[in-house]
């Protein structure tokens, strides 16, 4: 049985995996930004199983830091990390937002976050080999623009949930490489489309499915060995954007990144 933490856990697709994952017997360690939320949470897992909670706000890179070293300090056992939060389009006709950090949100939360976190905790992933790391992502991806990452020009809410979701991938797959033979594989998959979720239903968006549609493949790659360095339609392998794969654009986005993660 693993030790897990997925982000993400009070609702949706992460609470719902959580559920799962710990009547399976695994450990399950629930992130959540609201501690009220989590505090519930965690008292509802524990009657199936073993859980703990942990408290952060993704949209800050100092919490998501902080969280990283919690969770190394209070499980060094942890071998399975599930990137799950994420931030949508946003409500129709907002605006672009900004993190605590001054970057805008849905590159913030949804990959500057869990490359950060996935950065904290990998020393302690690398000890519990064979260790896995699940980033969950979607089939809508935009490649990065370059020249305007923070997206200051043209804004448009769905546009930047693509950007960052494509920038997931496209670390994913450089990440692969980076560990192959560490025995800590990483993978990104589109769960399913348009679940019911809050963010979906935010973004105005009729739900296409549920969430129960997109937790098997969130579960097989969390606790099967599937490989790295993939992409996963649901259960099924698939191809991301094409750009996703390019060197160079792996590499210009790794030079973006850790510009934006010093900052």
């Amino acid at each position: 049985m693993s030790t897990i933490l997925i982000t993400g856990a009070t609702s949706g697709l992460g609470r719902y995996v959580a559920f799962e994952l710990v009547r399976s017997g695994h450990t399950v360690l629930a992130h959540g930004r609201d501690p009220g939320r989590t505090g519930t949470l965690v008292e509802e897992l524990r009657s199936e199983g073993e859980a703990d909670g942990f408290v952060a706000d993704l949209a800050s890179l100092a919490q998501v830091r902080a969280l990283g070293a919690e969770v190394a300090r209070a499980h060094p056992g942890l071998d399975v990390l599930i990137n799950n939060a994420g931030v949508g389009a946003g409500a129709p006709g907002s605006g672009r937002e900004l993190s605590a950090d001054g970057h805008e949100l849905r590159l913030a939360v949804n990959y500057l976050a869990p490359v950060a976190l996935t950065r904290a905790l990998l020393p302690t992933l690398g000890t519990n080999t064979p260790a896995r790391i699940v980033n969950v992502g979607s089939v809508g991806q935009e490649p990065v623009d370059f020249d305007d990452p923070e997206f200051t020009h043209g804004y448009a809410g769905f546009a930047a949930y693509c950007r960052a979701k494509f920038a997931l991938a496209a670390h994913t797959f450089s990440l692969a490489e980076e560990l192959a033979g560490t025995g800590v594989a990483v993978n990104v998959l589109h769960p399913a489309t348009f679940m019911d979720t809050a963010m979906v239903r935010e973004g105005g968006v009729a739900p296409w499915s549920t969430v129960a549609d997109g937790a098997p493949g969130v579960l097989a790659l969390a606790t099967q060995d599937l490989g790295s360095g993939g992409y996963f339609d649901g259960t099924r392998p698939a191809r991301a954007n094409e750009e996703t794969y390019d060197r160079e654009v792996q590499t210009r986005l790794a030079t973006l990144t850790d510009r934006l993660l010093a900052l």
